[in-house]
């Protein structure tokens, strides 16, 4: 049995702890120097010694660690895991048995019940990230876990963690057979390339996988759509066999032609009938706005937080201006899909600056409709951040 630290917790931040809150702050820690290994397994107790949780110890941009069990006696062990783990792959049955998709995320870290972990299933093979060394720490456990539970092709993992907290560049490859790359799978009926072996990001982001089926199904046909922050252009690919006119995809990253360009080929488009722009994407508002071009469907995915060289992008503080800037391209009756992924914001947040701009604009709008993260996405109810991605669909009336 693994070594276990009796922690207490500051009076404060025990009630928090003791109804679900899994997320350890380094500022509820009454003596964060007791601290000293990675991976510890933590026994939080309150400042009257009564048990709070158990945990480890995992430093991370979130904090210094995460609940994983309420069971004073729970041994943190190769079944601990591997329960952890079938229980999710079993909630996940229908996406294993769908015959139009063959990705998702197959464990959601807390929401599953391990913070700081996930793994996602990409056409029979999975990848495992890692949040922080502590959570490292159980690898082996915690593979062997997914070898008990579910048959693969074969298993990569991304180290999301150094001192920077950041993604640590290697192979990735872990076991079972090497990937053939770029990797072709189904997202309801759709192809992405993706790459498990090459850099922090493979080439699509999961969660928003409910949008990309909306945009193509409801918003789409007939229509001109400009792709803002596009990364591989997986929105404009959904527009484009939705029967979109023409989509337009502008991002900053000079790779993003080339793996935009692959999207839309492994799905039998000419990428030549669309425009796919490396630039600013704050310069190209303004571009078009001074070209009076006007869109039919503006896409607007920014990360929480950008940088270039002439331009800093916080959702928190910029989300409103970006909106405004959009609201000036989109032609009257036409849609402006706002998302961001900023655990900051709620929905209710993120719907007042929605508010805010179109008012400061002076432009009548109309809510059609609204997306959180998809099932595979797992939230707890005990961790709002957890619920990270907010979308809505907004109508540009006058």
């Amino acid at each position: 049995m693994q070594k276990e630290t009796n922690v207490k917790i500051l009076k404060k931040y025990a009630a928090q702890l003791q109804k679900g809150y899994p997320l350890i702050l380094k500022d509820a820690l009454a003596n964060p120097g007791l601290l000293k290994n990675e991976g510890e397994i933590l026994n939080l107790l309150d400042e009257q010694g009564r048990f709070l949780g158990k945990g480890y110890y995992g430093k991370q941009n979130k904090g210094y660690g995460w609940i994983i069990s309420k069971k004073e006696n729970e041994g943190i062990d190769q079944q601990f895991f591997t329960r952890k783990l079938k229980a999710a792959a079993d909630e996940r049955k229908p996406f294993y048995e769908s015959a139009d998709t063959a990705s998702f995320r197959m464990f959601n870290g807390e929401g599953d019940g391990i913070g700081g972990l996930t793994i996602d299933y990409y056409d029979g093979f999975y990848l495992i990230s890692w949040y922080s060394l502590g959570i490292y720490t159980f690898k082996k456990q915690i593979i062997q876990a997914l070898k008990e539970t579910v048959s693969f092709k074969g298993i990569y993992q991304k180290k999301r963690f150094d001192f920077k907290g950041q993604y640590i560049e290697e192979d990735d490859f872990v076991e079972g057979e090497r990937g053939e790359f770029p990797l072709i799978v189904k997202e309801n009926g759709a192809n992405f390339a993706v790459y498990l072996n090459d850099g922090a990001m493979v080439g699509v982001f999961l969660d928003q996988r409910e949008v990309r089926k909306t945009i193509r199904d409801r918003y789409s046909k007939g229509k001109t759509v400009l792709n803002m922050f596009s990364y591989t252009g997986a929105f404009a690919v959904f527009a484009a066999l939705g029967g979109a006119v023409k989509t337009t995809s502008v991002d900053v990253a000079n790779r993003s032609k080339s793996k935009t360009i692959e999207q839309f080929s492994v799905n039998g488009i000419d990428f030549e009938a669309q425009d796919i722009i490396v630039e600013d994407v704050f310069h190209y508002f303004k571009y078009a706005a001074k070209k009076k071009m006007k869109f039919d469907l503006v896409i607007l995915d920014p990360p929480s937080f950008a940088k270039t060289k002439k331009h800093t992008f916080s959702a928190v503080k910029d989300y409103k201006e970006l909106l405004k800037e959009s609201i000036e391209i989109t032609e009257k009756n036409g849609v402006i899909v706002a998302s961001t992924n900023s655990s900051a914001l709620s929905m209710d947040k993120f719907k007042k600056f929605i508010d805010a701009a179109f008012k400061e604009i002076g432009c009548k709008y109309k809510l059609e409709e609204e997306f959180s993260l998809p099932g595979d996405f797992k939230t707890s109810p005990d961790f709002k951040e957890g619920s990270y991605l907010k979308v809505v669909f907004v109508r540009v009336i006058s």
